[in-house]
């Protein structure tokens, strides 16, 4: 094969991440050439099998170094940011990661005339009281004003194998005697399934999507988080009561978790200011198709997928009895 007739090379950034890796599995069953762009390539290595040999490479990049980004997208024909932080921790701040990173990679892009495709999330906005929220509400702004034809995607909630939500709740629930309801519970999720948003990303580089267009993605269902978590301990069968923990007093609690080293905080002070919105597709995307569905893709219901992934938290693992509850 000459060089001329080589498949398109695809950059990942965050590519060994939980939605990067399913990006890279997307995108090697179609016959891409990937690069992934991570901190660590060392720790990439589980990436391997889902290509054929020589099909992934890998690069070492760190969205908060500018010259690392640029030698990442060198020779590209298509950009993918799948980077994001939940929390802050040390130097991965939501400005360095968030704004800063995102901008890097859209200038990187445009600087070797490749395409972007950016993972940003439902409420993205730059006037946000909440820095996650803020931080991809500016990326959006600037990746659109670098590279206008950039595509955005925007998910609700997101869930598979290796989520940070219903794994963190169904982990709690072996141990607490109770979950808690933040704010009551009444945020409304739309839940959606990584192999769905993996899906819709690779469609973006196959040119399946408009252009300059920001996506929201969602499951078929709206749940609220009470919902959700009712949902999770039937998967999982046990019994835990659900107690209402009002925003200031989650608020405050996240606070003196977060001051705690080491340890990921189980819910911080700005994931309760994001708690206080409903997190699902707006009513405009809906009716312009700027959703799975108007791209073509049928949304996967969280229920047929829970199990499969949340068994490991059964009393007895996969040998628990149905409808024996702990």
């Amino acid at each position: 094969m000459t060089l001329s007739n080589l498949p398109p090379l695809v950059t990942i950034f965050g590519g060994s991440g939980f939605v990067g890796r399913h990006v890279v599995r997307a995108l090697a069953k179609r016959g891409y050439r990937i690069r992934v762009a991570v901190r660590r390539p060392d720790l990439a290595g589980h990436l391997q099998p889902l290509g054929n040999v020589g099909q992934i490479s890998f690069v070492q990049a760190n969205l908060r170094y500018r010259k690392s980004v640029d030698r990442a997208v060198e020779g590209s024909d298509h950009v993918i940011n799948c980077v994001g932080v939940l929390f802050e921790s040390g130097r991965n701040t939501f400005d360095a990661v968030q704004d800063f990173g995102a901008r890097a990679v859209a200038e990187a892009a445009r600087n070797v005339g490749a395409k972007l495709t950016h993972i940003s999330a439902i409420g993205a906005d730059a006037k946000s009281e909440s820095s996650y929220a803020r931080t991809k509400g500016r990326a959006e702004a600037a990746i659109r004003e670098t590279l206008p034809d950039a595509i955005i995607l925007r998910p609700s909630i997101i869930f598979g194998p290796e989520d940070g939500f219903f794994n963190k709740f169904a982990q709690m629930a072996r141990f607490a005697p109770a979950l808690p309801l933040i704010g009551g519970g009444n945020t409304k999720f739309q839940p959606v399934y990584v192999t769905d948003v993996a899906e819709a990303v690779a469609r973006s580089v196959e040119g399946k999507l408009s252009a300059g267009t920001i996506y929201e993605l969602g499951g078929p269902d709206v749940l609220t988080f009470r919902e959700c978590l009712e949902i999770m301990l039937q998967t999982i069968d046990r019994k835990r009561p659900l107690i209402s923990v009002p925003f200031s007093i989650a608020s405050l609690m996240g606070s003196i978790a977060s001051m705690i080293p080491f340890i990921a905080p189980p819910v911080t002070p700005d994931q309760v200011v994001l708690l206080k919105s409903d997190n699902i597709v707006s009513a405009k995307a809906e009716s312009e198709g700027r959703t799975l569905r108007g791209i073509g893709i049928t949304p996967t219901m969280l229920e047929s997928i829970l199990s499969t992934y949340l068994v490991r938290y059964r009393p007895q693992g996969q040998y628990t009895r149905s409808g024996r509850a702990a």
